[in-house]
């Protein structure tokens, strides 16, 4: 069993199985690295978005990077992060409103 040296950062995905790490990551590279409809800065301004609203911190440092370098504007990257606020606030109206049917409690109807 290999020892963490103290302070070294384990590199991602350490506790998933090679086999499944594998997949993932040819699964990345044909959606991500790959030509596709979308133009790479597209991509990265999805990804801030994406990376924002599922809490991934690397993600979301990684991909502003990105962006940067592809040339999106901080007006862009903005952009990207209203829409994941916005759509994130959703989430939240939408379990409460199941909550709420759920246990016919309407506070404020």
């Amino acid at each position: 069993m290999k020892k963490q040296r103290a302070g070294k950062v384990p590199r991602s995905m350490t506790m998933i199985e090679p086999r499944f790490r594998a997949v993932y990551k040819a699964f990345y590279k044909q959606t991500y690295f790959l030509p596709t409809t979308l133009d790479p800065k597209t991509k990265e301004l999805i990804a801030i978005g994406v990376s924002a609203a599922l809490k991934c911190e690397g993600c979301l440092e990684g991909h502003i990077k990105k962006a940067r370098e592809l040339g999106a504007t901080k007006h862009e990257i903005s952009d990207a992060l209203v829409i994941a606020v916005g759509i994130a606030a959703a989430g939240v109206v939408d379990q409460s409103d199941k909550a709420a049917r759920k246990l016919a409690i309407h506070h404020f109807s």
